[in-house]
């Protein structure tokens, strides 16, 4: 990766506060894709900071995060959506980095929550969304759900 400049990325904190991230662009030599290095506390393309969606994932009933109900339930759903996909992931991970000799026994996984099935594989620790994403998104797994895409020749 070469350094190919900054650009700000906004996020929220769990007050509301919009605060300004200046994050770097890089640039692949081998494919020249642009990639933007984001910090752990950052999701990739949502607007608040990991350690807020995760106090709604970890407790929606009972948290701080100043949100509105149509994006608590949007994360909710959001995480419904992609917790499958993303136990895959990181149980590929886990096997092609050999961090699958001692395999978590997942005879009886299908009688837990999302949390906890997540929570087997990462930790139920805070920071919990952290580890799920930085290896995601470090092996080019990561979906986004973006809802509009630009074609090739633009």
């Amino acid at each position: 990766m070469k350094v190919m400049g900054t650009r700000d990325r906004k996020s929220k904190d769990s007050s509301g506060e919009t605060k300004v991230y200046n994050i770097r662009r890089l640039g692949c030599v081998n494919c020249g894709r642009i990639h933007h290095e984001l910090p752990d506390f950052l999701v990739p393309y949502k607007r608040y900071e990991a350690e807020c969606i995760e106090k709604v994932l970890t407790d929606s009933l009972h948290h701080d995060v100043a949100a509105d109900d149509s994006t608590l339930f949007r994360w909710l759903n959001w995480f419904t959506s992609f917790v499958d996909y993303w136990l895959g992931c990181l149980r590929s991970i886990m096997l092609r980095t050999s961090q699958g000799k001692n395999p978590v026994n997942l005879s009886s996984e299908g009688s837990l929550s999302a949390l906890q099935r997540i929570g087997r594989l990462v930790g139920n620790a805070p920071r919990w969304l952290a580890r799920i994403v930085r290896p995601i998104v470090n092996d080019n797994l990561w979906l986004h759900t973006r809802s509009a895409f630009l074609s090739e020749g633009n």
